[in-house]
């Protein structure tokens, strides 16, 4: 049994002290293949890093993190522009809206989205969105940019029924990982009328924790308590949950 964790910060500080250990364990529970999301040009080196050591197993996204669109995200954009430009990379990531934190940075957030799904386009490669309190505004933009060339992960998907049909619509997979084991969820009551072709499993450690590790560091190992969910839902082996999200991993990112 192949999994595939498609969203972890592998090299978060929240890892410096065991990452090796962490890697290790969640090869040890089936996870041979994480994909590593961009959060700006101060983790770049550390991406790389993570590259080197194991090149068959991590697979490197360059963007720029909407949380991270400040008074100089223009010149982190040049750097995303370039380094897609300097090597290969899996995907164009982790770009979106973030409406969460700060909303003093809207059309900023919006134009660096905007900006990046158009580079994707360019070198033909998905996206991976993150969007928080901020639905509205993320199908927005993709509703301006739909068409050829627009595809990729609605990463932690987290919204309603209608709004994953949506997501599914503009060529996005969903998503899934912890939120899905929590009680309050609410993505696991509809989770099975949407079929298993659109979904892939991810962690989004070290956040995000699932149940029973909720509030602790999330690992790439505890993929296997998101699989297990997902075997419930929707009534079939963990290995056919692993085995179809493992192959639509791989229609997404080209590996």
């Amino acid at each position: 049994m192949v999994l595939t964790d498609t969203h972890t910060h592998l090299y978060s500080e929240a890892f410096n002290e065991d990452r090796q250990e962490v890697i290790e364990r969640a090869i040890a529970n089936g996870v041979e293949r994480f994909f590593i999301p961009a959060i700006d040009s101060t983790y770049t080196e550390a991406m790389l890093a993570l590259e080197a050591h194991d090149p068959k197993r991590m697979f490197l996204m360059m963007g720029l993190h909407p949380t991270h669109v400040k008074e100089n995200y223009l010149s982190e954009l040049k750097h995303v522009e370039a380094m897609l430009a300097e090597r290969r990379f899996y995907a164009v990531g982790e770009i979106g809206i973030d409406l969460y934190w700060d909303k003093s940075f809207l059309k900023e957030q919006q134009d660096a989205f905007r900006s990046q799904i158009r580079l994707a386009k360019k070198y033909r490669l998905p996206i991976v969105i993150h969007c928080r309190d901020a639905f509205d505004e993320v199908f927005e933009v993709l509703e301006s940019e739909a068409g050829d060339g627009l595809f990729g992960i609605f990463h932690c998907f987290t919204g309603t029924v209608e709004q994953a049909r949506l997501a599914i619509s503009y060529g996005m997979k969903l998503g899934i990982g912890g939120v899905v084991t929590f009680k309050n969820g609410k993505i696991d009551r509809f989770l099975a009328e949407i079929p298993l072709r659109h979904i892939v499993l991810e962690t989004d450690s070290p956040y995000l924790a699932p149940t029973p590790y909720r509030g602790k560091r999330n690992e790439s190992a505890y993929l296997v308590n998101v699989l297990n969910k997902l075997s419930e839902i929707y009534g079939v082996d963990p290995e056919e949950i692993a085995r179809t999200t493992t192959e639509n991993s791989k229609e997404v990112f080209g590996v």
